[in-house]
C-alpha cells in the first residue's frame, strides 16, 4: 500500500476501533479549547446526546455566525457533535451533512438522528451521514457548488493530501461560500520519524501542517486569504512524544477561508446592522476585524467582496467610501503567526485554556 494508504487506513483503525471515548486520548489536540459562545450556540450543544459527546474528538469550536437555513457540510463528522448542534441552529428549513470514512462512528451518529429530530420538533430530518473521504467529496455525492458552509473539526490534518481536501471543498461550496475550520498546526516541518508515528498522527499531531503551508495550499486552491479567528495552545506532554517531537510546538488555529468570484467589489465602508442571533452588539469576524453595530468601518476590496457575496451580504449596509477619506484603502494583511498572535494573547491575559468539554458532563465547551 502506499504511504497515503496506509495513514487513511490507521486513522480509521485509531478512530473506529482504539479510541472508545474522549478519556482514550492521548495527548490535549484533539479537545475543544474553551470559548465565549452565544446563548444559541450553548442551548444547541448541551442538546445533544450524550453519547455522541462521548465519542467527541475535535480541537476547536466550529460552529460560525448565521447559519440560520444554511447548507453545511462537515468533514470528519465523527459521531456528529457538530452536525447535530448545527442541525437545531440553521433550522427545518437548513441542512446538515456530517462525511466520515470510519463505520463506528458512523454508526453512533446515524443512530440518534431520529432522537434529534423529535428534540428539535422537526418534521422531518434535517442531518444526514454519508461515507466517504474528505480527499473525495463530490465521489462520495456532495454536488459541487451546492453548500453554503464547509466546516472540520480537528480532521484536516489527519488527511496524507490536504491540497486535495481544499480543492474538493472549493468545488463543493457556491459562490461565497465559506470554509470554517479548526485544526492543528506546527512552527515548523516535522521530521519523518514524526510523520511516521502513528499515535502522534492519530491525535492530530504528526500530520499538522507548518501553518505557513496553509496560506500558501489556500492560494493555490483560490480561496482567499485564511483569516485567523482563533488560537490556542496545543501541549504534549508524555516524554516519548516529546523526544519524537524535539523542540517543535503546536497550536489549534480556526481559520476562516471563502470562495470569492475573480472580479473583486471597490473599497467600501459597511455598517453592520446588529440582526444576527448572539451578535446584536458586535460581529468579530477574525482575531483582528470587528463590526460594531451601527459603527461604519472602511475594508479593502476583499472584505468588501466576502461580505456582499457571501450569507451576510444582509447584515451590512454598503456605502462608498467618503471623499474626504483617501482614494483609496489598503489591502488588510491577515498573515500572522499563530505563534505570534497566542503570545500577544498570553501578555494581555487573554489566552485561552488549552481544553475543556472532554465528557459527557461538560457541555459548556
Amino acid at each position: 500500500m502506499s504511504d497515503s494508504t496506509n495513514i487513511i487506513e490507521s486513522v480509521k483503525e485509531y478512530y473506529g476501533k482504539k479510541l472508545q471515548t474522549s478519556d482514550d486520548l492521548k495527548t490535549g489536540a484533539c479537545m475543544t479549547p474553551s470559548k465565549q459562545m452565544t446563548k444559541p450556540m450553548k442551548e444547541a450543544l448541551s442538546a445533544v446526546h450524550d453519547e455522541v459527546l462521548s465519542k467527541y474528538y475535535g480541537c476547536g469550536l466550529v460552529i460560525p455566525e448565521k447559519v440560520e437555513r444554511a447548507c453545511v457540510l462537515d468533514l470528519g463528522s465523527g459521531s456528529g457533535r457538530d452536525c447535530y448542534a448545527l442541525s437545531k441552529l440553521v433550522g427545518q428549513e437548513g441542512s446538515v451533512i456530517g462525511l466520515d470514512m470510519t463505520d463506528e462512528q458512523l454508526e453512533v451518529a446515524r443512530k440518534y438522528i431520529d432522537y434529534h429530530t423529535q428534540k428539535f420538533g422537526y418534521s422531518v430530518p434535517n442531518v444526514e451521514f454519508v461515507k466517504g473521504y474528505i480527499e473525495k467529496i463530490t465521489e462520495a455525492g456532495v454536488k459541487e457548488n451546492s453548500i453554503d458552509i464547509i466546516i472540520s473539526n480537528c480532521v484536516i490534518n489527519l488527511s496524507p493530501d490536504k491540497k486535495a481536501v481544499l480543492r474538493e471543498a472549493y468545488k463543493v461550496l457556491k459562490e461565497g461560500g465559506e470554509l470554517y475550520f479548526s485544526d492543528v498546526y506546527c512552527d515548523r516541518d516535522l521530521p519523518d520519524s514524526a510523520r511516521k508515528h502513528e499515535v502522534l498522527w492519530g491525535e492530530c499531531i504528526s500530520g499538522a501542517l507548518w501553518w505557513e503551508d496553509l496560506l500558501s495550499l489556500a492560494k493555490e486552491v483560490g480561496f482567499s486569504q485564511p483569516r485567523l479567528v482563533t488560537a490556542t495552545p496545543v501541549p504534549v506532554e508524555r516524554a516519548d512524544f516529546k523526544q519524537v517531537l524535539g523542540d517543535a510546538r503546536f497550536v489549534s488555529v480556526t481559520y476562516r477561508l471563502f470562495k470569492l468570484p475573480s472580479a473583486l467589489q471597490p473599497t467600501r465602508q459597511v455598517i453592520y446592522n446588529g440582526e444576527i442571533p448572539g451578535y446584536e452588539g458586535e460581529l468579530k469576524f477574525d482575531h483582528q476585524q470587528t463590526f460594531k453595530n451601527g459603527e461604519a468601518v472602511s475594508v479593502d476590496k476583499e472584505m468588501s467582496t466576502i461580505l456582499s457575496v457571501s450569507r451576510f451580504k444582509d447584515e451590512f449596509d454598503f456605502q462608498p467610501v467618503s471623499s474626504g477619506s483617501s482614494c483609496c484603502v489598503p489591502a488588510v494583511e491577515v498573515k500572522i503567526d499563530p505563534f505570534v498572535y497566542m503570545a500577544q494573547l498570553d501578555s494581555k491575559g487573554e489566552l485561552l485554556s488549552p481544553a475543556c468539554c472532554v465528557s459527557t458532563t461538560d457541555k459548556c465547551c
